[in-house]
């Protein structure tokens, strides 16, 4: 055996997973050096997880084939983990943020099973933009810091 039958994956693609690897990198640094749920370990299971169902049901034959069903369930299973991260306290929801960048997340592995991979890194630089930048402009303007934005600001300066 050849030694680069070891490394074959087929008929998965290595630049497909490291694109995963890097756009679960991208966002999951940003989330992970803030202190927020959905690291750098878990965004990448949940790219490569979302990737690797897509991928195997492209592969799957038959008149009953139908990957858009893998997709649908995929999401479904997502919606289970975002509801997972997100909870009530002192009448503010917390975690909704992190429960869409899940949810973004598994939409970023069907953009890389499809074959988008540039894309996919594109949009990940996309969702740092929109994570970083709204924190940004709650923190330094009273637009962005009303209503139910107070009271998570307000339940951050208690938890420190």
């Amino acid at each position: 055996m050849a030694i680069s039958e070891y490394f074959s994956i087929e008929p998965y693609s290595w630049p497909a997973i490291g694109t995963a690897i890097f756009c679960a990198s991208i966002i999951g640094l940003e989330r992970q050096l803030r202190g927020k749920p959905v690291g750098i370990r878990t965004s990448a299971l949940i790219i490569l997880g979302t990737y690797l169902f897509l991928s195997t049901a492209f592969l799957l034959e038959g008149s009953v084939v139908d990957p858009s069903r893998v997709v649908g369930q995929v999401i479904t299973g997502i919606g289970f983990l975002g509801a997972g991260v997100m909870l009530a306290k002192d009448g503010a929801v917390v975690g909704v943020t992190s429960a869409a960048t899940i949810w973004v997340l598994a939409a970023i592995g069907v953009m890389i099973s499809t074959g988008h991979l540039s894309e996919a890194v594109k949009l990940s630089f996309v969702v740092v933009a929109i994570l970083w930048g709204v924190d940004w402009l709650e923190e330094n303007t009273r637009a962005f810091s009303r209503g139910v934005h107070s009271k998570v600001q307000n339940y951050k300066a208690k938890r420190k």
